[in-house]
C-alpha cells in the first residue's frame, strides 16, 4: 500500500541529465527515471529537474511554463522558460513532478550530447545553463511555491557544477542556505572535461581554476568540481565504490576520491519490476514465471524467427548493450569462431563503435544460421531479447553497476558476466559450493581476455545440457529481489544523514 507524504517525509528534487521515458542514452537515464518513484512509494515528495531536449517539447506543448528567469552565462544572460508537469502514479502515490529547464538554442537538438561529427562544442555552455538553472528551479520551488526542498540528488558531471555554484557563489547559494547536495558517480569515466581557457564560461570565481579547485591536468574537470563540492558523494554498487579508489579505476580520480573525509558508498541500482516483468509484460509473444517456464520457450523460438535464425534447441547468448571497448565485446567477437565449433546462436543488439558492428555484421554474413543482428537499439526487442535468450554475455572491462544482467536474472536468462563492480555484485558465481546450496544465478570470469571468456562460456554450456542444475540457476535468479527496494532504503539513509549535517553552505574561496 502506498505510504503519503507526512511531515517526516523528505522533500527531494533530482537532477538528471537524462531519464526515461523522457530521454536516454544510456542506463543513467533508466536509474534517474526509476529511482523517482521508488522513492515515492517510499513516502517521499520528488521532483525531477531535466533540460528542455527536442524529445520533451516536440508533441508535448501543453506542458505549462511555471516561471520565466535569466540566467547569468559567459558575460551574458539568457530568457529560461521552466516548464511543469504533474505524473500520476497508478498505484494513488503522491504524484511524481517534472520540471523542464528550456531554452531551445541548447537543447533543441536531435541528439542530447553529440551529433554524427560529435560531441556538441558548446557542451559546457549547455550543461552550465542547465546546472544554474537546477538551482533556479531548486530555489523557486523554496521561496514561490514555499517547499522547502531537502536534498538536491544530482546525477554525474552534466549536473555536478551545481554543488559548486551552491556552495563557491553567494548570489546562487541565496534563499538556499540550508540545501544539501548529493552527487551520485554513475561512470567516473565520464568526467566533463574542456579546456581549460574556457573556465569563464562558466561564470565561476577565477581561484576555483587551480589543483584544488576543478583544474585538472590543464582541463576544467566538472566531475571534480562535483566530488569537491557536494555534501556527499555516493556510487552505484559497492564494488565500483571500492575500485574507484585505484588507480585501474578511478580514472584519474581516485585520489580526489580518497580525499573526501566520508566514505563513498556504494547503493546497488535497481529496476521497476512492474516494467520488467515476464509474467505481463507487453512486448513479449508469450508470458511466464518462475513456477512456469513453458513461455520463455516460447519467447526463444519467437526470437529466432525475429532475427532470422533457425529454431533449433541450442543455446542462445544475447549481446545487448553499446558496443564498446568498455563494454568488452570486443572479447566476445574474437572467440565467434571457437563458438561457432560448439553450436551456439548469438543474437546482439545495440550500437557504438563502428569498428565493433562490422565485426558482428561480418560475422553474421559468415554464419547466417547462427549469429542475428540488429544495430540501433528498440526497447522492444531488448525485452525479446532479455525473455528469448539462454545466456546473456557482459564481459565488461568495468561495470559501475549494469543493468542487463538485473533484467536477465528477473526473465530466468543466465548471465555470464566479468567479475567487477556491480556485475559482482549482482550474480552469484556458479561453483560447487553456490550450485550446492542452489544459490548460483550465473558464471563469472575474472581476467578480461578472450580466453577466460570462452573458459566461462564454455563452463555455462555444460551446465546448459543438465536441466536440473540449469532450472536451479534460472530460479534462483528470478527469485533474486533486482527492485529498488533495498535501494531506496539506503538512499533514505543516505538523505537523512546530509539533512542531519549542521551548517550552512558556505564557499571553500
Amino acid at each position: 500500500m502506498p505510504v503519503p507524504p507526512s511531515a517526516d517525509s523528505l522533500n527531494i528534487v533530482m537532477a538528471a541529465s537524462e531519464a526515461v521515458p523522457y530521454a536516454k542514452t544510456g542506463g543513467l537515464a533508466d536509474v534517474a527515471g526509476t529511482l523517482p518513484l521508488a522513492l515515492i512509494r517510499l513516502g517521499h515528495r520528488v521532483t525531477l529537474v531535466l533540460p528542455g531536449y527536442r524529445s520533451l517539447v516536440v508533441g508535448r506543448r501543453s506542458r505549462p511554463a511555471a516561471a520565466q528567469f535569466r540566467i547569468p552565462l559567459a558575460g551574458k544572460s539568457v530568457a529560461v522558460t521552466l516548464e511543469e508537469e504533474t505524473v500520476p502514479l497508478t498505484d494513488g502515490s503522491y504524484p511524481l513532478r517534472v520540471l523542464v529547464v528550456r531554452y531551445d538554442p541548447y537543447f533543441d537538438r536531435p541528439g542530447l550530447y553529440q551529433n554524427q561529427h560529435g560531441d556538441y562544442p558548446d557542451n559546457l555552455e549547455r550543461f552550465t545553463l542547465f546546472c544554474r538553472g537546477v538551482l533556479a528551479a531548486v530555489r523557486f520551488l523554496c521561496t514561490v511555491r514555499g517547499e522547502p526542498v531537502d536534498v538536491l540528488h544530482l546525477h554525474d558531471w552534466q549536473t555536478a557544477l551545481c554543488a559548486v555554484y551552491l556552495k563557491a557563489m553567494a548570489q546562487e547559494r541565496k534563499g538556499l542556505e540550508r540545501l544539501k547536495t548529493l552527487l551520485t558517480l554513475h561512470n567516473v569515466g565520464y568526467q566533463g572535461l574542456f579546456p581549460g581557457e574556457r573556465f569563464v564560461e562558466t561564470g565561476l570565481p577565477p581561484a576555483l581554476y587551480s589543483p584544488s579547485g576543478l583544474e585538472f591536468y590543464g582541463s576544467i574537470n566538472c566531475l571534480k568540481g562535483g566530488i569537491l563540492f557536494s555534501d556527499a558523494v555516493s556510487t552505484v554498487s559497492p564494488t565500483y565504490a571500492k575500485e574507484i579508489m585505484t588507480k585501474e579505476f578511478g580514472c584519474g580520480l581516485e585520489g580526489v576520491l580518497a580525499g573526501r573525509i566520508e566514505e563513498v558508498p556504494g547503493i546497488t541500482n535497481g529496476i521497476d519490476t512492474a516494467v520488467w516483468n515476464p509474467e505481463t509484460d507487453p512486448f513479449l509473444p508469450a508470458h511466464f514465471s518462475e513456477a512456469d517456464l513453458s513461455g520463455k520457450r516460447a519467447c526463444k523460438r519467437a526470437l529466432q524467427r525475429e532475427l532470422g535464425l533457425p529454431s533449433r534447441d541450442v543455446p542462445l547468448l544475447a549481446v545487448i548493450g553499446r558496443l564498446t571497448p568498455q563494454k568488452g565485446f570486443d572479447l566476445l567477437g574474437e572467440i565467434i569462431p571457437e563458438l561457432m565449433v560448439l553450436d551456439v546462436q548469438i543474437a546482439v543488439l545495440g550500437s557504438g563503435e563502428r569498428r565493433m558492428e562490422q565485426q558482428f555484421l561480418s560475422a553474421k554474413v559468415q554464419y547466417p544460421e547462427r549469429i542475428g543482428v540488429s544495430i540501433g537499439f528498440d526497447e522492444g526487442l531488448a525485452h525479446r531479447m532479455e525473455a528469448g535468450a539462454d545466456m546473456l554475455v557482459m564481459p565488461s572491462r568495468y561495470e559501475p553497476c549494469g543493468l542487463s544482467q538485473l533484467y536477465s536474472l528477473r526473465y530466468g536468462t543466465v548471465p555470464i558476466v566479468r567479475r567487477t563492480g556491480g556485475l559482482a555484485d549482482t550474480v552469484v558465481p556458479f561453483k560447487p559450493s553456490t550450485a550446492r546450496s542452489k544459490l548460483a544465478t550465473g558464471f563469472h570470469f575474472i581476467d578480461p581476455s578472450p580466453d577466460a571468456l570462452l573458459a566461462a562460456i564454455v563452463l555455462s554450456l555444460q551446465v546448459y545440457r543438465e536441466p536440473d542444475a540449469w532450472h536451479s540457476l534460472q530460479q534462483a535468479g528470478m527469485k533474486t529481489d533486482v527492485s529498488w527496494k533495498q535501494a531506496t532504503k539506503g538512499y533514505e539513509q543516505l538523505y537523512r544523514a546530509v539533512v542531519e549535517t549542521a551548517g550552512e553552505a558556505t564557499t571553500k574561496f
